[in-house]
């Protein structure tokens, strides 16, 4: 037995702890406990100095047009927002490299849930750092990832009967790893139902599953999908809820009759990300994975947007339909990306892999995002996540009282502030695109950074930062907002 071996007693997480290796003691060295706090220390300094929305600094106006223009010239075209970061900011806040600070209420669509500059989170990237090699993969790896693959399956497995997983860099690759998974457990059934306006990524399969034709200009269709309509409470409240409900039900049972034994998965955002975070009610989605099961289609839940931000850490927790659940992907905020599944998914050898799994600073930050998600009380109706959602909405009813002119009635919209948790959206100008998009546009140089989706109407979106927001912060954010809004009017 050797020393590594004999040294490796299982923790209560049943993680094991490895000692008596070089690897071990470079990693528990006071030289580099004291360094990586030198650094977090002057990050934290340097952070503080962040403390409000401010303009360019003059000197830097020049310098910085240039490296937009450089950006947009690499890329082929320009960039969305002219936003370069400059590697610091404060929670909420961000610095750009032009010296002005704005809000930060969509972070990377979603992925700094604890914002800029956190110094736990600093220091967990500096000490994966310290390893032997940056990128680790599927055949050599270190021991981070399946440390991190223990964490996310412990989470997981609370409601369902996730027990794998399949680590990916991005989340288009973790939804690629599985429609891979149901189609090879179902015999190579070729079809998937999907929701209309989901989205599900830019690869070539998973811009066909995305009901988006703006993404598959030119991409030749080889994936069969057939679209469900999602929950709409303007028809649950015309027709009645369950009518509605049976409604749908009775679309899907039409698909897999018209197509027996042919559809391999269906895939179930359980709140819209890019289609306008639309939400639907549990029974709503439980007839139809009723349904799934009884026909024999896989059920896979696409939470790379929702993971973390609801009342539970899984959006099939919050709606306790964990029993259905075959297959999760989930990315974004967990800085890794993961296909999780069912024992009776794992696949056959050859059908997963790739060079990289990602590296040890992803691994060691998204360990450290799960604890905190798991440890800092976000979740059920009285969690801090709960509580910022109250206040998005007051807000936005607030100012929809001083202002009713920019929110008209938009058609299919129930409430002028939607989504759910630290999915939060609000519909001005009637949910018209080219107004709502001037409007992110206008919020952004008024020190405001948020983004738009849907698919007519048009919402904007907010994705904020609330591992580190505070409440306080809201009235703030909406000065911001507000005068943004403001400028799109005009």
């Amino acid at each position: 037995m050797s020393q590594a071996t004999a040294k490796a007693p299982m923790t209560n997480t049943n993680k094991p702890v490895v000692s008596g290796t070089q690897g071990a003691a470079l990693r528990e060295s006071p030289a580099v406990t004291a360094a990586v706090k030198q650094i977090v220390d002057e990050t934290r300094a340097r952070s503080a100095r962040i403390t409000g929305v401010r303009g360019p600094i003059e000197e830097l106006k020049a310098t910085y047009e240039h490296l937009l223009a450089r950006a947009g010239e690499l890329r082929g075209r320009g960039l969305y927002y002219p936003y370069l970061g400059s590697g610091v900011g404060n929670g909420a806040l961000v610095e750009l490299a032009d010296g002005s600070v704005k809000w930060d209420m969509i972070c990377g669509i979603g992925v700094q849930f604890f914002g800029h500059s956190d110094p736990d989170l600093v220091g967990a990237a500096v000490r994966g750092a310290v390893d032997d090699t940056l990128k680790q993969g599927n055949l050599q790896s270190g021991t981070d990832v399946y440390d991190f693959c223990g964490t996310i399956i412990a989470e997981a497995g609370r409601g369902s009967r996730i027990r794998h997983c399949f680590v990916s860099a991005n989340g288009v690759m973790a939804n690629e790893s599985a429609l891979k998974l149901c189609h090879q457990k179902h015999g190579g059934a070729p079809r998937v139902v999907a929701f209309k306006d989901c989205f599900a990524g830019r690869s070539i399969a998973m811009s066909q599953v995305g009901d988006s034709p703006a993404n598959r200009v030119g991409i030749p269709l080889s994936t069969l999908v057939d679209y469900m309509p999602f929950y709409s409470e303007v028809a649950a409240a015309a027709v009645g809820r369950q009518a509605h409900i049976d409604a749908a039900t009775a679309q899907l049972r039409e698909y897999l009759d018209r197509y027996p034994k042919q559809h391999a998965c269906f895939i179930f955002e359980l709140v819209q990300g890019e289609g306008g975070f639309n939400t639907a009610p549990r029974e709503f989605f439980e007839a139809l994975m009723k349904l799934c099961k009884e026909r024999g289609v896989a059920v896979w839940v696409d939470e790379i947007q929702t993971f973390g931000r609801l009342e539970s850490m899984f959006a099939y927790d919050t709606l306790g339909l964990g029993q259905y659940v075959d297959v999760v992907t989930v990315g974004k905020m967990t800085q890794s990306c993961f296909t999780l599944f069912t024992p009776e998914y794992n696949p056959q050898p050859g059908l997963l892999s790739g060079t990289f799994v990602g590296e040890g600073p992803a691994f060691r930050v998204g360990q450290r995002v799960v604890e905190r998600l798991r440890d800092g009380g976000y979740y059920g109706a009285s969690g801090s996540i709960a509580r910022h959602h109250r206040l998005f909405r007051e807000q936005v009813k607030s100012m929809a009282a001083r202002h009713p002119e920019w929110f008209p009635k938009a058609p299919g919209v129930a409430d002028i502030a939607g989504g759910v948790g630290g999915m939060m959206r609000f519909t001005p100008f009637g949910g018209s695109k080219e107004k709502v998009q001037k409007a992110c546009r206008a919020c952004f140089e008024e020190g405001v950074i948020v983004f738009y989706c849907g698919h007519g109407p048009y919402h904007i979106r907010m994705l904020p930062p609330l591992g580190v927001m505070k409440e306080q912060d809201w009235p703030r954010v909406f000065e911001c907002v507000e005068r943004g809004l403001a400028g799109a009017a005009g």
